[in-house]
């Protein structure tokens, strides 16, 4: 009887001791979160942030009975430690234009004019396409290799910093029809690659241009203004060859308003007309094209130039005869041989020389200067 007793008050007080344990360590948790935790001010219960290591909490600054609100500077600083999910950038690549354009192999007799006719192109889109066709008389030899546009356009050669938007502008066409435009690639949002060559539909490559003086010092003028009451010196409204020469190597055309004609250097250029010299010295800044360049102004509304020069015989303000010799023949300039660059304007605007000079001419436009 003693000894049944005695087995269940052992049980009992193991079952008490294992209580026991459980107790304290359910009130040593708790208290580790009550560290946590805070009473708010009107008793209710709020959660303090968890400081980092090196931070204390500054004491409250108490005036009388009451504390004031701590400022904002003076607040913990708390320790994020949470991991930001990485960003996953997309790159866009944009794809060069793919342009593959017909080309042409230059024929004995072709001129631009004849080779934009026979792909039913306008001259200035062989321009557009061949920009280097208007700056020398020798370019468009048999043999040479043109490309030629599927449509009136040009080809623009991007630079950097450029848009699709500031392209558009400068050649006053739609943006869209650049966008269209299937082999240039351009998808939104339409990056372009410095360097690479888009098509621009209708567009075309503006000329270059010089404005030759209306009035010199000391050449006989009757005040300013400018046209045929400019100088009282006029001409007889014809002209004569500049040259005896006639080897035309370039005819005007759209990219070219000039005859360029053959000659060795040192051949001597007399004036087409009688006028007044308004322009006799090297071509400087934007249009050193020309080289040594002297202009007449026949007070007429006409001015003929003679570019590419070797030698200058005249000065600025001289009067000349019709068949003077003003200059001689030369290379200078952006020229790649002897020859003559010859203009005739009428009231700043450029004329196919050939509708003002008479007579036979010899086509070497086959053969270099």
């Amino acid at each position: 009887m003693i000894s049944s007793f005695g087995q269940r008050f052992g049980a009992h007080l193991m079952l008490a001791v294992v209580a026991l344990v459980l107790i304290l360590i359910g009130r040593v948790s708790l208290t580790e979160e009550a560290a946590a935790v805070d009473i708010g001010v009107g008793g209710e219960t709020a959660v303090s942030p968890i400081l980092s290591p090196a931070t204390t909490l500054p004491p409250p600054v108490v005036s009388g009975s009451a504390a004031q609100p701590q400022p904002i500077s003076a607040l913990p600083v708390v320790s994020d430690n949470s991991l930001s999910p990485l960003p996953n950038p997309h790159t866009f690549q944009a794809q060069p234009p793919s342009h593959q354009f017909e080309t042409y192999i230059v024929e004995r007799g072709d001129t631009p004019n004849k080779i934009a006719d026979q792909f039913g192109i306008s001259a200035a889109t062989l321009l557009g396409g061949n920009p280097w066709m208007s700056q020398e008389s020798n370019q468009l030899q048999s043999g040479t290799e043109i490309t030629i546009l599927p449509s009136d356009g040009a080809l623009h050669t991007v630079k950097p910093g450029e848009t699709v938007e500031s392209i558009a502008a400068d050649y006053e066409v739609p943006a869209e029809a650049i966008i269209a435009f299937a082999s240039n690639n351009l998808e939104f949002p339409y990056r372009l690659q410095p360097d690479t060559q888009l098509m621009v539909p209708g567009a075309e490559i503006g000329l270059f241009y010089w404005t030759a003086p209306k009035t010199v010092a000391g050449s006989g003028s009757n005040g300013g203004g400018s046209g045929p009451s400019t100088f009282t010196v006029q001409g007889t409204g014809s002209f004569i060859w500049p040259m005896t020469s006639r080897c035309i190597t370039q005819y005007a055309w759209y990219g070219h308003p000039a005859l360029d004609m053959a000659v060795p250097e040192g051949t001597p250029v007399v004036a087409a007309d009688r006028g007044t010299v308004t322009y006799a010295s090297w071509a400087a800044g934007t249009y050193f094209d020309y080289g040594y360049l002297v202009v007449v102004n026949h007070g007429n509304g006409f001015e003929t130039l003679y570019a590419h020069l070797g030698r200058i015989d005249v000065f600025p303000g001289q009067v000349v005869e019709k068949g003077a010799v003003i200059a001689a023949s030369g290379n200078s300039g952006r020229s790649s041989g002897p020859h003559l660059h010859l203009e005739v304007r009428l009231n700043d605007i450029r004329y196919d020389p050939l509708l003002y000079l008479s007579g036979p001419t010899q086509d070497c436009t086959y053969t270099a200067n």
